[in-house]
C-alpha cells in the first residue's frame, strides 16, 4: 500500500512540474486600457505553450510564432528565444483577429515573460504593457 502512495505522489509531482506555464504565474496586466486578470494573463500563456510545444496554431493564424524583441525589453531577465501569442478580452485566442494585446513566454521551458501591445506604438512596433520593463 505505501509503494502505490509513493507511486502516485512521484506521478502527481511529475505531472504538476510539467504542467506548462503554471509554476511561472504572472501577475494581472494592463496593455493601454485594457485589464487583464492574472488569470487571463496565464490561461492565454498556457495556450501559447501548449500550441508552440504541439507546433500548432490558434485556428488559421500564425499564433504563437518567434518574438525577436527588437524593442529590447528585458522580460523579468528571462534570455530569449520568445514567442509571442494574442491575448484578448473574455476568452482565449484561438483564430481570427488578434488584436493589439500579447503575452510573451520562452522558448525553452513556456516561462510567462511578460505581456506587450501595440497600443500606443509607432508602426507595427510594441510598447510594454504595465508590469514588463
Amino acid at each position: 500500500m505505501q509503494l502505490s502512495i509513493a507511486a502516485l505522489c512521484i506521478a502527481l509531482a511529475a505531472t504538476v512540474s510539467a504542467a506548462p506555464a503554471e509554476l511561472d504565474r504572472r501577475a494581472a496586466a494592463t496593455c493601454g486600457s485594457q485589464y487583464y486578470s492574472a488569470a487571463q494573463v496565464n490561461s492565454a500563456s498556457v495556450a501559447a505553450c501548449n500550441h508552440f510545444r504541439a507546433g500548432t496554431t490558434a485556428g488559421g493564424s500564425s499564433y504563437p510564432h518567434r518574438y525577436n524583441n527588437y524593442e529590447g525589453f528585458h522580460f523579468n531577465g528571462y534570455d530569449g528565444p520568445f514567442q509571442e501569442f494574442p491575448i484578448i478580452p473574455g476568452r482565449v485566442y484561438t483564430g481570427g483577429s488578434p488584436g493589439p494585446d500579447r503575452v510573451v513566454i520562452t522558448e525553452d521551458s513556456c516561462k510567462q515573460a511578460g505581456t506587450i501591445t501595440h497600443t500606443g506604438a509607432s508602426g507595427n512596433a510594441f510598447v510594454a504593457c504595465e508590469g514588463t520593463s
